[in-house]
């Protein structure tokens, strides 16, 4: 006996419940795929086996599962989820939560109004992603998964014969083109809250930005940033861009060295201790900065006054650290002028120099050594040059892999290793200084930018973190001194891609010669790159930072613009002549034909034969033929008149018949006395 063949999956077309769940599948599976980026992976794979299951289940005719199967797995999740995060409240608790029952209420279907529920859960998912992520790809997806979701409940709503797809998808989309220019007015006008929804209390931060940088810089640590894409900041200069060598954004400041790595030791705020001089001409620029979870705002040396911030309170240190008085949960924009000619600290004496002497006891010994023995140089700045002249001309190379150093990292850098990232030669140089009797201190910051042609913008990377350390001269105050323009000097003077081979593309060395992965400005990536990097500032600085401030600003804007009554009366005008061109268009777009049988209908109500309002053309036409009301040749031509047209009004689209009909129908109208 042969096998029995095995019935295909599914035939098409599907029958019409078929096709509504599995169209009500794929929409749940485009609301719930973004929430995979945050979401625990048992999460994610239980609602993929639960979708795939009520989809299997749809396509083979089975029975859903019982409640006896279904209770123990939503116990076993609601366990899972208070498991993972240790509670089964606030926000990612509760996301989880929501994404598990979506999925689960699938399995529990039993009558229409549970297709509703699913639909209605879905809606208030898709709401949940800017908890997470706020940029135009996540505005792109929730439009997308609002589009699929209303033409879902669109088929739902069908009794007969179902309009196709691709008809379907249209009516959604006009129902969002109509309701476009409502959201934009709302939100413009509709009041803002003081923060954004994603950064209120208890949420834990928004977790979408996090600063490269850090209190604590260990050698190997900032060679890992160098591989991040992320950007910290943009600015957008009033004149010229500076030239890259110039562009220090000022960070934090690292004065405490263990052995180890060195970290924020005295840094305090306190503006009564700071001697900061200015001269020259200023740069002045608009800095957005994008939320870190920290409290540093980063300007260019040397800023000359403090930013302001709507809603945050700034600060500095005697060490000329900026921060706000609290964390940077949102994205944050203030304006800054700095002056590239500066002198800090530049006194007779340094007080409290003892605090940029000290080094730990027992490490490093050969570094110590070195720098006693630069003591013997009379002139400080002859040691500063000392020591860059060392890692110019003895074989130092700058490396994004450095290798692992010891306890005594410094010695191992320097006598062994000689291969280390910006941190490695900033912290040395600092060592060293310090044993040589200079004060000195490590900085941390980004160094650079890539200027975006199409927006004027300049991008600042996580990629371009950097370490450079200032020293202390006699009658000058801090100077900055860069240890890596000594060995890698193109990493000042263009960028990181420039001192260091990138990695291959995908690990393959064979495709760094395409066009489209090919180091420099004009390579297609790089192209490509600035385009979604203005599209996203652009989101960023007009939507994103759309602040109750801004709201107030163009609030009242708009009131000014109100109260003047050449803007008034225009503004009156415009409205008019729309809505006068509004009720052309309706007029003209009205069929010839139903223009015609209005006429004929206001033509036999002057004569007492008004059509009643329920009253179709064939029963107006059998009253008319049974009235005395007119001679006959009249009622003939009515008759005949209602009978054309009912034919043609329940009869298939003819286009091309429409206007010899008009023709006819308007002969027979002119017969009517």
């Amino acid at each position: 006996m042969k096998n029995a063949v095995k019935p295909p999956l599914f035939a098409l077309p599907l029958p019409r419940d078929k096709a509504d769940t599995l169209l009500l599948l794929g929409s749940a599976v485009l609301v719930l795929a973004p929430h995979t980026a945050h979401l625990p992976l048992w999460v994610s794979l239980l609602c993929a086996a639960t979708l795939a299951w009520r989809g299997y289940i749809t396509l083979r005719g089975k029975r859903m599962p019982s409640s006896l199967v279904l209770l123990p797995i939503a116990a076993g999740a609601m366990a899972g989820v208070q498991f993972s995060y240790h509670t089964l409240l606030g926000r990612d608790a509760g996301v989880a939560m929501l994404v598990l029952l979506v999925a689960f209420k699938m399995l529990e279907m039993h009558a229409r109004r549970d297709l509703y529920v699913v639909i209605f859960l879905c809606f208030f998912l898709v709401l949940t992603n800017f908890f997470y992520a706020q940029g135009i790809g996540t505005a792109v997806l929730t439009v997308a998964a609002v589009l699929a979701l209303l033409t879902t409940q669109i088929s739902f709503q069908f009794t007969g014969a179902v309009p196709p797809l691709r008809a379907r998808l249209a009516m959604s989309g006009k129902m969002l083109l109509f309701a476009a220019p409502v959201a934009v007015a709302m939100f413009f006008v509709f009041p803002r809250l003081g923060g954004p929804l994603w950064s209120m209390p208890g949420s834990g931060g928004s977790g979408s930005g996090k600063s490269g940088l850090s209190e604590r810089m260990a050698p190997g640590q900032m060679s890992n940033l160098a591989m991040s894409d992320d950007p910290a900041f943009r600015v957008r200069f009033d004149g010229p861009v500076p030239d890259k060598s110039k562009l220090y954004w000022r960070g934090l400041v690292l004065d405490a060295f263990d052995g180890t790595a060195w970290t924020r030791g005295g840094s305090r705020p306190d503006l009564d201790n700071i001697s900061l001089r200015v001269r020259g001409e200023a740069v002045r620029y608009e800095l957005t900065l994008e939320p870190s979870d920290t409290r540093w705002l980063f300007t260019l040396d040397m800023p000359g006054h403090l930013p302001e911030i709507d809603g945050y309170r700034s600060q500095v240190s005697h060490q000329i650290e900026l921060t706000s008085d609290r964390a940077l949960e949102q994205r944050v924009r203030y304006a800054m002028t700095s002056y590239p000619d500066y002198t800090l600290d530049g006194g007779d004496a340094l007080p409290g120099a003892n605090q940029w002497l000290l080094l730990p006891y027992g490490y490093n010994p050969r570094a110590l050594a070195a720098g006693l023995a630069l003591r013997k140089l009379a002139d400080p700045r002859d040691r500063v040059n000392a020591v860059l002249r060392q890692f110019r001309e003895q074989p130092y190379s700058y490396t994004l892999e450095p290798p692992l150093l010891g306890r005594h990292s410094v010695d191992e850098f320097l006598y062994g290793t000689r291969a280390g990232f910006c941190e490695h030669y900033s912290g040395a140089f600092v060592f060293l200084m310090r044993a040589a009797g200079i004060p000195a201190r490590v900085v941390t910051g980004y160094q650079g930018g890539e200027p975006n042609p199409i927006d004027g913008f300049v991008t600042v990377r996580q990629s371009d973190a950097h370490a450079w350390a200032e020293v202390w001269m006699h009658g000058r105050g801090w100077v900055r001194v860069d240890p890596t323009a000594a060995v890698a000097p193109e990493r000042v003077r263009r960028n990181l891609a420039s001192a260091v081979q990138p990695p291959a593309p995908f690990g393959i060395d064979a495709l760094r010669g395409l066009s489209l992965f090919r180091a420099g400005e004009d390579s297609l990536l790089v192209k490509l790159r600035n385009a979604i990097g203005a599209v996203n500032n652009g989101w960023n600085q007009w939507v994103l930072n759309y602040t109750p401030e801004r709201q107030a600003g163009v609030m009242q804007s708009l009131q000014s613009l109100l109260s003047d009554w050449r803007f008034a009366g225009l503004a009156s005008i415009s409205v008019l002549m729309l809505l006068l061109a509004r009720i052309f268009y309706r007029r003209k777009a009205i069929d010839p034909i139903e223009a015609v049988y209005s006429v004929l209908c206001k033509r036999l109500a002057h004569l007492g034969l008004a059509r009643a309002a329920d009253e179709g053309p064939t029963a107006y036409a059998a009253r008319i033929a049974a009235s005395q009301q007119l001679a006959p040749p009249s009622r003939e031509a009515a008759v005949e008149f209602l009978r054309r047209y009912s034919a043609w009004r329940y009869a298939p689209p003819q286009p091309q018949a429409s206007a010899q009909l008009a023709a006819t129908l308007k002969s027979l109208l002119s017969q009517l006395r």
